[in-house]
C-alpha cells in the first residue's frame, strides 16, 4: 500500500473495498458474458441476436446477484450475525454488497440496452 494510503483504511475496510467492487463487476460480467454468448447461439440457430441478446439480459438479472454475492447462504448467515450477535454494522455491510450487485446487473442490462439499441426491452 503507498505511503499516502497509511493510516486512512484499515485492512478490514480495504477488504470490503475490495468485495464490493468485486461483487459489482462479477454482476456486470454475468450479464454481459451471458448476453452476448446468448446472442452468438441465437446468430448460430437462426434467431433475431439483438432481441435474444435484449431478452436475455433482463432474464440473467437475478443471476448476476446471486453470483455477484456467492450465493444466498452467506447472505442469510450475515443478517443472522448482525440481528441476533449485535453486529449492525455486518448488516449494513452485506446490504451494500447487494446494492453493489445490483447496480452491476443494471449496469450491464442498461449497456445491453444501449447496445441493442432497446430491441426486446
Amino acid at each position: 500500500m503507498p505511503d499516502c494510503y497509511k493510516g486512512v483504511f484499515s485492512l478490514k475496510e480495504e477488504v470490503f473495498i475490495v468485495t464490493f467492487m468485486n461483487c459489482y463487476f462479477v454482476a456486470l460480467g454475468v450479464i454481459l458474458g451471458g448476453s452476448f454468448i446468448g446472442g452468438i447461439s441465437a446468430f448460430l440457430t437462426g434467431a433475431p441476436p439483438y432481441e435474444t441478446i435484449g431478452r436475455l439480459a433482463q432474464s440473467l438479472k437475478i443471476w448476476g446477484m446471486v453470483a455477484a454475492i456467492g450465493g444466498t447462504f452467506d447472505v442469510i448467515s450475515t443478517f443472522e450475525r448482525g440481528i441476533f450477535y449485535g453486529a449492525p454494522l455486518d448488516i449494513f455491510k452485506q446490504t451494500l454488497l447487494i446494492l453493489s450487485a445490483m447496480a452491476g446487473a443494471q449496469s450491464g442490462a442498461k449497456l445491453i440496452q444501449w447496445f441493442t439499441q432497446g430491441s426486446a426491452l
